[in-house]
């Protein structure tokens, strides 16, 4: 893009001014700091100037927002035509309380709901379960049968609100429990709209929640890939999440080649099924972390379109644009959230927001600043939903499309995020002989992920310590205080409601159609056919998911993951 007696020019004069104008002041008033790095150690420059992206081509690395290859924005109006889908994080309790909350929520103001689960509802598990006992309803909602979900939402269209759903191991169950909750509505199954977190090989990766081994876990994703094409076009059956990997300790570096590692991995086990490319990729969304350093995070957003464009095209074959589109949620950085000062924490929040926003996002998920301490009261759910409206509304940052784009340190940081997730990239395909699928299933294998997100945690944690990496309040600026925050409280006699209603189900139900349904299940899973169908059937009679994931734990046996890894 720079005439190169242009950057001669330029470089000659940089040069002029570090001996003339920089070095004196830095000779005489010193710097903050030894060195400068992002939060992911990329270490920043004192100044960027068009040397550093003198091999930048517009059309080839940058180009128009809504075309290849996006990095500028997967739309070309972005958030001049609509803002970004905003959604809060709930779930706690019964149905009943969660339902409520997402009443509160819609009222003000939010345009997409996001469903939390309880631990037991997370792992495949009932709450009359004997491992349940103490966890039924305390870090999300519990759901057991499809009364649950019918409670969830009453008064609530499917066929009006896009839905999340943060479950992985039992989202199958989950799935098929919606489906079927909009048969009973009466909504045509191409009405729905939403996301199901669904995604198991970063469960393998990071967040550590998995019933089956890898190999058949992936084979029951692929199942829902396959349902939701034909039947649920308007459902995106998996978010690729590197959420959870950067929250395990990762760098944003490997987050984001991590997570499209996964996500090729999937679209490779789709093709295997016989589905192509261009019928599959569509279906994929993408779900990232924010964290503090806004830049690195803008950069981050904005290599992701580019190299996933790229790579689809180049690797996949892909044709269609929206094969090569690439559509992300963003949830501000959990990990980021101190106990300490946690008033703090709506400012780390609205930095966070900021940058996804600037990044490009289709949906967006702010943390409440009280989520260190518990699970997030209403009044820190206003504060961190109206933190968004204020960006969309106030702050002008949804007015121009992709506006830090020409940044001499964005461009600079975007051209560096891409070139070192595409570095992990080709080695894992390495691992895999050339495929991308089999390599994430040989890093899982031989701990390869493991090591590489332990060792970067590690270092940042060291920093920390050191106090190379500021935490305001905590290792600077701390203060003694006995913080006086209202924190939701989930009662034990939740647990007892949530039983009642479970035996209340089961004493009403039919046995005989519970058993039917479930022995349809074992044929279908011997028989190698795509499950969705049947599960929707299933959860119809009432069977629990306890029931629905025993069923395949029989088949495929329970995971255990190899210990020792660590070099």
């Amino acid at each position: 893009m720079y005439d190169e007696e242009d950057l001669a020019a330029i470089r000659e004069a940089r040069e002029e001014w570090e001996a003339e104008t920089r070095d004196p002041a830095v000779d005489a008033h010193g710097e903050r700091k030894e060195r400068f790095a992002t939060v992911s150690n990329l270490e920043i420059e004192d100044l960027y100037t068009p040397e550093d992206v003198a091999d930048l081509d517009y059309g080839e690395d940058l180009g128009f927002p809504g075309e290849e290859p996006y990095t500028r924005g997967p739309y070309p109006t972005m958030y001049r035509g609509r803002t970004w889908t905003m959604r809060q994080f709930a779930g706690f309790g019964t149905a009943e309380e969660t339902n409520e909350r997402f009443h509160y929520l819609i009222e003000n103001g939010q345009t997409g709901l996001s469903t939390a689960f309880d631990m037991p509802s997370l792992m495949g598990k009932d709450s009359d379960d004997p491992l349940s006992d103490g966890e039924v309803g305390k870090e999300g909602v519990a759901v057991d049968t499809l009364r649950d979900m019918e409670i969830l939402f009453d008064g609530i269209d499917v066929g009006e609100v896009s839905t999340s759903f943060t479950i992985n191991p039992s989202a199958p169950v989950i799935f098929a429990m919606y489906v079927a909750l909009a048969d009973r509505q009466g909504v045509p199954r191409e009405r729905l709209r939403g996301t199901f977190q669904n995604d198991m090989l970063k469960e393998f990766i990071a967040q550590k929640e998995w019933v089956i081994p890898p190999e058949p876990s992936l084979d029951l994703v692929t199942d829902t890939v396959e349902f939701a094409i034909r039947e649920t076009p308007g459902i995106y059956p998996i978010s690729v999440s590197g959420y959870h990997i950067r929250e395990a300790g990762s760098t944003a570096i490997q987050e984001l080649a991590f997570t499209l590692a996964d996500g090729f991995a999937y679209v490779e086990d789709a093709e295997e099924r016989g589905l192509g490319v261009d019928e599959v990729a569509p279906q994929l969304s993408f779900f990232f972390n924010s964290h503090n350093s806004i830049f690195e995070e803008v950069a981050k957003f904005r290599a992701a379109r580019r190299v996933y464009a790229n790579v689809m095209d180049e690797w996949y074959g892909a044709e269609a644009d929206e094969a090569k589109r690439l559509k992300f949620h963003t949830q501000t950085a959990g990990q980021s959230l101190t106990a300490q000062q946690p008033l703090n924490n709506i400012v780390r929040v609205t930095i966070q927001a900021l940058a996804g926003v600037l990044g490009g996002t289709q949906s967006l998920h702010t943390n409440s600043f009280d989520e260190a301490l518990a699970l997030p009261g209403e009044e820190a759910v206003r504060v961190a939903l109206r933190t968004q409206q204020i960006i969309a509304e106030e702050s002008g940052a949804a007015d121009s499309v992709d506006p830090l784009a020409g940044s001499f340190m964005v461009e600079s940081l975007t051209d560096e995020v891409e070139e070192k997730t595409m570095a992990y990239l080709e080695e894992i395909r390495g691992m895999g002989d050339g495929s991308v699928r089999d390599g994430v299933l040989e890093g899982i294998e031989q701990g390869f992920f493991h090591r590489e997100i332990q060792e970067a945690s590690y270092e940042y944690q060291e920093r920390v310590e050191e106090g190379e990496e500021v935490v305001v309040g905590v290792n600077k600026y701390a203060v003694d205080e006995d913080p006086d925050t209202d924190l939701l409280h989930v009662d034990e006699e939740t647990q007892e409601r949530q039983l009642d209603r479970l035996a209340e189900v089961k004493a009403e139900r039919d046995d005989a159609a519970v058993e039917a349904a479930l022995a349809d299940l074992d044929g279908a899973i011997e028989d190698g056919e795509n499950v969705m169908p049947v599960l929707v059937e299933a959860v119809k009679t009432y069977a629990t998911m306890g029931e629905i994931m025993d069923v395949f734990e029989r088949h495929y046996g329970a995971y255990r993951e190899k210990i020792g890894l660590a070099s």
